[in-house]
């Protein structure tokens, strides 16, 4: 398939440099034209975390082996997070910020007087090598340099005492242990980053870009900060720290303080590694092999020559390869070059219907927009009548907290379940509450990858009342429907989305070299908000 006639059948259009490039779907992965061009494979799986996130074990609600089970439900990775120290806390003389005070050195004190050992206890005891990785991490706050979070590789670690996060950095030296930056956009002075507080030395290999506060790409764009502790600003971001030389890659994790590990749009990891084994996984991360999500597990293959995302190579030709597969239509895919956009692919603005017949889709089923402060507990089945489904990805939330206030009422977590699966249909126990404002979303989805003819049917039956649509009919649009009148809790059935806009496939070459060191990531952006970035590859001069 030529360029025109892609364009013409799928509705995708590219600006700027790609004009120049060659669509993959004209050149086949397995032709000798291809294997001329393309960068080589690493057959390397995508994997998924959250390494920075909070439970009732310091400040936050939720227990702690909830968090665990949340986590299982949709990550291959994670780490709960004690909040841990703060020397330089504001307030010590001001009578106005001294509920700040108490509030975190309540915290603090109680970890060291025995929930340490507990959270040592059961973080190992949830660690499966091959299935479900876990690891031990615990933050400093510092208004100089900004907050941090210590990440150990030992399963068994103990805790570092130190006065800030320059010391914290200093005494794990040496150490199996990743020293991430987060929340990085605030003001400088103030928990905002510090870039000048920033070392290439193995021990901050990635920095956290995105979470429950917000992003720190630029200080403009989606999600703005909006927490008390600030706007976001320029000097602290990921774009002004590549634009200072830094090489680092990017991960994304919630910073959620209600005990739900993973919670869908708030932030995610993805480690590129070969397996599920703990030392696969850290060298991914110390590599910097790595990338972020919102939510959406959107797989970014990202490669220029042979190198993958977050290594160096030299050379003046940059033969460039992507491949991104979306969870729902893809708005836009950019490529970056020093801080520009050199490439734009634009997805369809309504997916194209394919002629042929079956189709592969995904179609994202949600459940929630109850009105009552009340959870509803969703137990039922989606089913299909013909077809396969290939795959089941949850899309799983917990309570929208940040950071909870004194006085706040504590909960008990809801951990949703995929209870089975299989080629037919997909058991689930799921619980979803009003949303907060019009704003913030509490629903709950699942994302079903079907192959299936379009005279096929997809049901749900759930809490008395069983739904029907044909592929066919959600090819042409989404379905919702109130499950006991207006006002009601409701379920929602998403467009069926055809691979042609949620995949794409691109090759291209750039020759100017702009710097003695030029560095490149992508980006994607879905309809539905949910963002993905690679982190960055940088190419030396020749």
């Amino acid at each position: 398939m030529d360029r025109r006639e892609f364009i013409n059948k799928t509705g995708w259009t590219f600006v700027g440099l790609a004009a120049t490039g060659s669509l993959l779907q004209g050149c086949p992965p397995k032709s000798k034209e291809a294997k001329k061009t393309l960068p080589s494979s690493h057959n390397l799986k995508l994997y998924w975390g959250d390494i920075h996130n909070h439970c009732n074990l310091t400040y936050g609600h939720g227990d702690m082996r909830d968090a665990f089970e949340a986590a299982r439900e949709q990550l291959d990775f994670v780490s709960v997070t004690p909040h841990a120290m703060w020397e330089d806390i504001p307030g010590r003389n001001d009578l106005r910020l001294q509920w700040v005070v108490d509030y975190h050195t309540k915290a603090f004190d109680a970890l060291r007087a025995g929930k340490w050992d507990e959270y040592v206890k059961m973080t190992s005891g949830y660690n499966k090598e091959n299935e479900f990785l876990t690891f031990l991490s615990y933050e400093c706050h510092d208004m100089a340099h900004g907050d941090h979070v210590a990440l150990l590789y030992d399963v068994n670690g103990t805790m570092a005492e130190p006065s800030n996060a320059m010391e914290l950095k200093a005494r794990l030296k040496g150490q199996k242990a990743f020293v991430t930056p987060h929340h990085m956009g605030y003001q400088t002075g103030f928990r905002g980053y510090n870039w000048k507080s920033f070392q290439e030395d193995g021990q901050t290999p990635f920095v956290e870009m995105y979470s429950r506060h917000g992003l720190a790409e630029s200080d403009d764009g989606d999600y703005n900060y909006l927490h008390d502790m600030g706007p976001r600003q320029w000097e602290g971001t990921v774009l002004y720290g590549l634009e200072q030389g830094h090489k680092f890659g990017i991960i994304g994790s919630t910073d959620q303080h209600a005990g739900y590990p993973g919670s869908y749009g708030d932030g995610r990891v993805m480690a590129l590694a070969p397996s599920l084994k703990r030392d696969d996984i850290w060298n991914a991360l110390q590599n910097r092999n790595v990338g972020c999500a919102t939510g959406d597990k959107i797989k970014i293959d990202f490669r220029i020559n042979d190198a993958i995302m977050g290594e160096v190579i030299r050379g003046n030709s940059r033969r460039i390869y992507l491949n991104v597969e979306g969870e729902n239509s893809v708005d836009y895919v950019d490529i970056i070059k020093n801080g520009k956009c050199i490439a734009r692919m634009n997805g369809p603005l309504i997916p194209t219907v394919p002629k042929e017949d079956p189709v592969r889709c995904k179609i994202k089923v949600e459940f929630g927009w109850n009105r009552e402060e009340e959870y509803v507990h969703w137990n039922g089945r989606l089913s299909i009548d013909k077809g396969i489904i290939n795959r089941i990805t949850p899309c799983f939330r917990g309570a929208a907290y940040t950071s909870p206030q004194p006085g706040e009422k504590a909960f008990k977590t809801r951990v949703n379940r995929v209870l089975s699966s299989s080629e037919k249909e997909t058991i689930l126990d799921v619980y979803s509450t009003k949303n907060p404002n019009t704003m913030t979303p509490t629903v709950q989805g699942v994302i079903l990858d079907v192959t299936m003819p379009k005279a096929g049917n997809l049901t749900s039956d759930f809490n008395g009342k069983k739904i029907t649509h044909s592929i066919g009919e959600l090819l042409q649009g989404s379905k919702s429907h109130f499950m006991i009148g207006w006002l009601s809790e409701a379920i929602l059935f998403g467009r069926a989305i055809p691979e042609n806009a949620f995949q794409v496939e691109h090759y291209m070459e750039d020759t100017v070299a702009e710097r003695e060191i030029d560095y490149y990531y992508v980006r994607v952006r879905q309809k539905n908000q949910q963002w993905a970035w690679s982190s960055p590859i940088w190419v030396e001069k020749r």
